[in-house]
């Protein structure tokens, strides 16, 4: 049975709320974190532009479930925009899980939306750190088991060959599913390093050995930070994506099955990402408590639009390569 929370409320009410110039009880810290409404069609420009104005301010998720005659300008205010009031469900019970990564999540997409790809990146990196340091992280933590599963590869973690003016970048680590540890995250520092000083290299292409791309952030390395402010400056000297954005003009990715997390967040700055027909996606982070940390709230929006990424990134939902062939994760399906 559906909540009264959880009932759109009509547009007539959410004017009333915009024009009184309240916030409305919706926020992380209430019973309500989100606002959900039924989008339709506004008396005038200035008062779409008004609503607009309110709800980009919001400090909660905003969802739409938008009418034919909706305004354009409303919902593109809003953070994530439904067809039916029932698509709504596995993006309510994902904030619930998490409500104030969710609303660190929804405002950093707000504001990173036009900014700079390096500007954007130091912004994820300050709203990832403040959820380190956060109580829904924190439970996250406690809930773990200890590792069980230990690598056994050889070789680095990062392989690199080059052949004339192309550079092979490989994750080398199949027996944890390139899960992206200390090891792996330096070693794709250096090789993005190499590849954005060196034009003589016209082409990278990125890939993953075995059986999968990558799993995302290697899960029993988590909590080993001190705190929340050096974690940060940690990210900032050693992000992968920083080197990446660099040279991404020049970067061709070529993914299979598993790409979670950090899996798809690095991928998505190349030029070119192509999938094989078995690969999915998926950003489980806000289950953990925190948000996409490795430059997926950058990367992620400027390829498939600021309301798709909050869509994937609060539902924490599976999307196969067709769909993201469709919504332009990928460019090819191979």
């Amino acid at each position: 049975m559906t909540s009264a929370a959880e009932t759109p409320l009509p547009l007539a009410a959410v004017r009333v709320l915009a024009g009184s110039g309240h916030a409305t009880e919706a926020s992380a810290l209430a019973e309500q974190p989100w606002l959900i409404f039924r989008a339709g069609d506004v008396a005038s420009a200035t008062e779409a532009r008004r609503l607009a104005e309110w709800l980009h301010q919001l400090p909660c998720p905003t969802l739409a479930v938008a009418g034919r005659d909706a305004s354009r300008a409303v919902l593109r205010a809003c953070d994530v925009v439904l067809r039916d009031a029932s698509d709504a469900a596995p993006l309510l019970a994902g904030i619930r899980r998490a409500p104030l990564a969710a609303a660190v999540l929804v405002q950093l997409l707000r504001v990173t939306e036009k900014l700079r790809i390096a500007d954007a990146l130091y912004a994820e990196s300050l709203a990832y750190a403040t959820l380190q340091g956060g109580a829904e992280h924190k439970r996250w933590l406690r809930e773990q088991k200890p590792a069980t599963v230990r690598g056994t590869d050889s070789g680095s973690a990062v392989e690199m060959a080059r052949s004339n003016g192309e550079l092979v970048i490989e994750l080398n680590r199949p027996s944890r599913r390139n899960a992206i540890g200390v090891a792996m995250r330096d070693g794709l520092v250096e090789a993005f390093q190499l590849a954005a000083a060196d034009d003589s290299i016209a082409k990278v292409r990125l890939r993953g050995r075995g059986k999968c791309f990558s799993v995302g952030g290697d899960l029993d390395e988590f909590g080993q930070v001190p705190d929340p402010a050096t974690a940060h400056a940690i990210r900032m000297a050693t992000l992968p994506a920083r080197w990446l954005a660099r040279c991404a003009d020049r970067v061709e990715a070529d993914l299979h099955s598993a790409c979670i997390g950090a899996g798809i967040e690095l991928p998505a700055f190349a030029r070119r990402v192509t999938a094989a027909p078995d690969t999915f996606f998926q950003l489980p982070e806000l289950s953990m408590g925190l948000i996409p940390g490795a430059g997926g709230t950058v990367s992620i929006p400027r390829r498939i639009g600021r309301q798709r990424a909050a869509w994937l990134m609060l539902s924490g939902k599976r999307i196969n390569a067709k769909t993201a062939l469709d919504w332009g994760l990928v460019d090819q399906i191979r």
